[in-house]
């Protein structure tokens, strides 16, 4: 489909700021919908221990004011109208920091943090319940809210910040938002808040006797603000320009915009640091299931005074692994390495050795996030391709459990999933996954802007640079589409052979490291 949409010279477009994970980028997309010239800076993940994960607010500040300033600049130079600036982030990472002095007092805690894990279990049977009707989600295994808690009882300068109304709590949104405003506005959005554990779907309202139970004042909740609604103006002495800070998402959330995900049934799948599935579905939230784990119920985006809700189930080690097993271990060159050694290798039933990703516990099929990752089924005939083939089996077939859950909980097939970030990039993993799926599956060009574009497409379509996001997402080039090729009994026996290393895996009691006695058995639905 070709659209031609208003924008006479000057060209005009929205500066667009996505913070990721392991890195920020920063491009304008124009009025076309495309992107213009994007702007990347890695980040730094540390990991004190086995289950904390941090990360330093002031270099998720410094790297996105460098990558906004040169998109800016270049916009500048090439005579581009900047008419508003979108922000997406990463979500469930939490930071506090002194609002005078503008400066965070400690590490943020990343979203893949599981340092409360074991202790939160504690809550489930008296809180899972309540909070799947009215926050869409279980307890989980982090909790911002808790977090700063604990940080303002066990730190004496944090303590002394609160009493003397100097702090101010947020994910990376609230930070980003209060800081390119220049300390203006200190709010976040559905997007956002609701990934902290603390959202009422359909109230669009903190759920404020979950979060007192955790310990946290209410008083440092954050302003609620829809998606698009605003968030004041751009401070000059940033970004070098003054204009409307239009809308703000959570990164996945973005990403299911830009890649159609608009109507009841339409999905994505973002393959990142993690990997994640969503599907929109409708005014209407999809609560979860109780016998489908994992799977959670949130607000897809909140335009106007109008919540359109979605589900979403992810696994939190996808490029990680890949990072993990090339940059830590340095058994691959390169995860692109990886992929050329896997396509060596066909697919067939009953191959080993096999891999189970979880690094970082599992959430689909079963809730088991104490879970550590195995290698298994090697032998002397065991090449490397091998090696990297079973890598991506796993990945593949972990990504699948999601695409199952989701499917399952939204008790409808999806009718259109499409592919998106920066390790979707591989055609082997791809093509594997198009096999376990049994579906055509689209990886959208410029997929890995994917994030960026969606929230600039919000931010867009609520300043009238677009009437509507369908119209700019539907103008967007179709990207390649990858056909299973295997058949469905195939397909049957692989998923088959997964389930049962799947269980045999979670029921080893030497995997499950942080419980005091063996697992009760479970079985993936």
């Amino acid at each position: 489909m070709t659209q031609t949409f208003p924008g006479a010279f000057p060209r005009r477009g929205v500066l667009s700021i996505d913070e990721g994970t392991t890195g920020t980028r920063a491009g304008v997309v124009l009025d076309s919908g495309a992107t213009y010239e994007v702007f990347y800076r890695p980040i730094k993940v540390s990991h004190p221990n086995d289950l904390s994960v941090e990360q330093d607010p002031m270099e998720i500040w410094t790297a996105t004011l460098e990558v906004a300033r040169r998109a800016v600049g270049g916009a500048r130079e090439d005579g581009i109208e900047i008419t508003s600036v979108a922000l997406s982030t990463q979500r469930a990472t939490a930071m506090l920091w002194d609002r005078v002095t503008g400066q965070p007092l400690l590490p943020a805690v990343v979203w893949q943090d599981r340092r409360y894990a074991h202790e939160l279990t504690a809550y489930e049977a008296e809180w899972d319940a309540v909070l799947l009707a009215r926050q869409g989600r279980p307890v989980g295994a982090r909790a911002p809210f808790l977090w700063a808690a604990r940080q303002i009882a066990e730190h004496p300068e944090v303590a002394a910040a609160y009493r003397q109304g100097r702090l101010l709590f947020g994910t990376v949104d609230t930070w980003l938002i209060w800081r390119l405003t220049g300390g203006a506005v200190y709010a976040t959005t559905p997007t956002n808040a609701a990934s902290t554990g603390g959202y009422l779907l359909e109230r669009h309202a903190w759920d404020e006797a979950w979060i007192s139970h955790l310990g946290f004042p209410l008083d440092l909740l954050p302003e609620l603000r829809s998606d698009d609604t605003g968030f004041g103006t751009t401070d000059p002495a940033t970004l070098g320009i003054a204009v409307p800070l239009a809308a703000s998402m959570g990164d996945q959330h973005a990403a299911l915009v830009a890649l159609g995900g608009l109507a009841a049934g339409q999905g994505m799948c973002m393959y990142g640091t993690g990997a994640f599935v969503d599907a929109a579905t409708g005014t209407t939230p999809a609560l979860p299931r109780p016998d489908i784990s994992g799977v959670l119920a949130q607000p897809g985006r909140r335009q106007g005074d109008i919540s359109h809700y979605s589900l979403e189930a992810y696994t939190s080690t996808v490029g990680s692994a890949l990072r993990w097993l090339c940059d830590d271990l340095g058994l691959f060159a390169s995860p692109k390495e990886l992929g050329e050694e896997a396509g060596r290798v066909p697919t067939r039933p009953g191959r080993t050795p096999r891999f189970v990703p979880a690094l970082a516990g599992v959430r689909t099929p079963v809730w088991h996030p104490e879970a550590t990752a195995s290698l298994t089924g090697l032998t002397l005939a065991t090449t490397r391709a091998d090696l990297a083939r079973a890598v991506l089996d796993g990945i593949a077939h972990s990504v699948c459990d999601l695409i199952d859950g989701v499917a399952d909980t939204m008790g409808t097939p999806f009718t259109r999933l499409r592919l998106g970030g920066g390790v979707s990039g591989s055609d082997p993993l791809m093509q594997i996954q198009a096999d376990l799926t049994g579906l055509p599956l689209e990886r959208v060009a410029d997929s890995a802007t994917a994030s960026l574009r969606g929230t600039a497409y919000l931010a867009g379509v609520a300043q009238g640079l677009w009437p509507s996001l369908e119209e700019v997402v539907e103008a967007q080039p179709q990207g390649r589409v990858f056909e299973p090729s295997i058949t469905s009994a195939e397909r049957t026996e692989l998923r088959t052979a997964w389930r049962d290393v799947l269980i045999a895996h979670l029921n080893d009691p030497a995997l499950l490291p942080l419980r005091e006695g063996p697992p009760e058995p479970h079985t993936p639905h």
